[in-house]
């Protein structure tokens, strides 16, 4: 499964049931786009959870207030599959609002933007994007989104108290983080390193997380891997995997790892119970609803790699895109939209909503003051070029049973070698369904 967000932020990652969404209801009829009088248009919402709305009225309510003689009327969907069936049916049938949110990557580009979606390539804003942004919603040379919110990375959080206590460094090496452990299970009383396969999703982290790790050994890795030349069995995507079995294998998590939940298991770092956590950094936002006191004791860095060049992973900021529909007056007036929700006025509105978990993939942007100190962990790498994108942004092939997989793997049922081959036959089928090239 893919790793999904709402528009929001990527908050809705923080458990499976919340990725699913809820049956659409009170929901305003789209008036479509179409050219005409430009003194109204209309914006689908990325969600229809509470901070969704918020977020998207908040925005409006700036944007007016610039620009008094546009009104936007705000629309809903709900998130999940659901909402993507609601795209979909929008773009094809020409009822699609006249600016929408949705998610960057693959998804997006299952929805054909050269054929659905306006080329923004020369609005102004496009030079401030992040060139891992630019890549995610973009065929060709043509760039179709402007990002909403905020990046955020797969790697290892922890608690920095709990390193300080023990002497330990941020580990770059996998032989490190493995000593750096058992230094802490020697300490005792510490769990060392926290599975929570009570959401199965959890699991998949340490294969997840280490795909930039991959793309820096192998820059042309997903492209092989989507033509069907390159396997997770072989070398180096193999040891996303081999890393689930280590740690399983040296006894180095905790006994309930079978049950414990996402949402504990922050609670277990946050308080020290717990020191190192393969984690997504957006779960930041659940941790400081549970343990707000915490939130600048944890740290974060990337999935640590055999020869120490490690590369932090990054899931990018969600997209706002026009449909072709919008012409005319109406197609101004939503360029205008983009533009300031990409402004450092729509960026405080984002900011007010909901706290980034990453960097921004604009310049226009800016991290405020009191966010989670983790950012600062995860700009380290950004700012010295090591960082990649996950995999689901530039391959269309994923497996559906990848949790499933990794649980198997780090619960000690399945080898590392016998979870990928295994992930390389469920890959198969569903490169198969998409009918890839390469695959039959």
């Amino acid at each position: 499964m893919f790793i999904r967000r709402t528009a929001t932020r990527a908050i809705a990652i923080a458990g499976a049931a919340a990725l699913v969404g809820l049956a659409l209801s009170g929901c305003t009829p789209s008036s479509g786009g179409g050219s005409g009088d430009a003194s109204q248009i209309t914006f689908l919402a990325g969600g229809n959870d509470p901070v969704a709305i918020k977020t998207a009225k908040d925005l409006v309510a700036g944007f007016e207030k610039k620009y008094p003689k546009i009104n936007v009327k705000v629309n809903t969907r709900p998130a999940g599959t659901d909402g993507d069936n609601i795209i979909k049916t929008k773009l094809s049938t020409g009822t699609m609002e006249d600016v929408f949110f949705y998610n960057s990557g693959s998804l997006f580009q299952a929805l054909h933007p050269e054929r659905t979606m306006v080329d923004l390539s020369s609005q102004p804003w496009v030079k401030t994007l992040s060139n891992d942004f630019k890549q995610t919603v973009s065929v060709g040379k043509k760039v179709y989104g402007a990002p909403f919110g905020s990046t955020f990375d797969g790697g290892v959080m922890y608690n920095k108290k709990v390193y300080a206590k023990l002497g330990l460094s941020v580990p770059d090496t996998w032989a490190d983080f493995i000593s750096n452990s058992q230094k802490i299970k020697a300490a005792g009383g510490i769990t060392p390193v926290l599975a929570s396969y009570g959401d199965t999703w959890t699991a998949q982290l340490f294969v997840l997380a280490d795909f930039a790790n991959v793309s820096a050994q192998d820059p042309e890795w997903a492209s092989k891997y989507t033509a069907n030349k390159a396997k997770y069995v072989d070398p180096p995507a193999l040891a996303g995997f081999q890393d689930t079995a280590d740690v399983f294998k040296l006894g180095l998590m905790n006994k309930d790892y079978a049950s414990l939940t996402n949402v504990n298991a922050l609670k277990l770092l946050a308080t020290g119970k717990a020191a190192q956590y393969p984690m997504i950094t957006v779960t930041i936002g659940n941790l400081a609803q549970s343990n707000p006191e915490a939130v600048n004791d944890i740290g974060y860095f990337a999935n640590p790699t055999a020869n120490g060049n490690s590369h932090a992973t990054v899931w990018e900021a969600g997209g706002a895109y026009i449909p072709k529909t919008t012409t005319g007056g109406k197609l101004s007036a939503a360029e205008k939209f983009l533009a300031f929700l990409n402004s450092p006025a729509g960026c405080d509105i984002q900011n007010k909503a909901s706290a980034p978990a990453g960097p921004y993939a604009t310049t226009n942007c800016k991290v405020p003051a009191d966010a989670p100190a983790l950012i600062a962990d995860e700009q380290k790498y950004q700012d010295a070029g090591k960082t990649g994108l996950a995999l689901e942004f530039i391959s269309p092939v994923k497996g559906p049973n990848l949790s499933q997989i990794t649980v198997q793997v780090g619960s000690g049922i399945s080898t590392a070698a016998q979870g990928a081959a295994l992930y390389d036959q469920d890959v198969k089928k569903q490169a198969q369904q998409l009918n890839l090239p390469g695959w039959n």
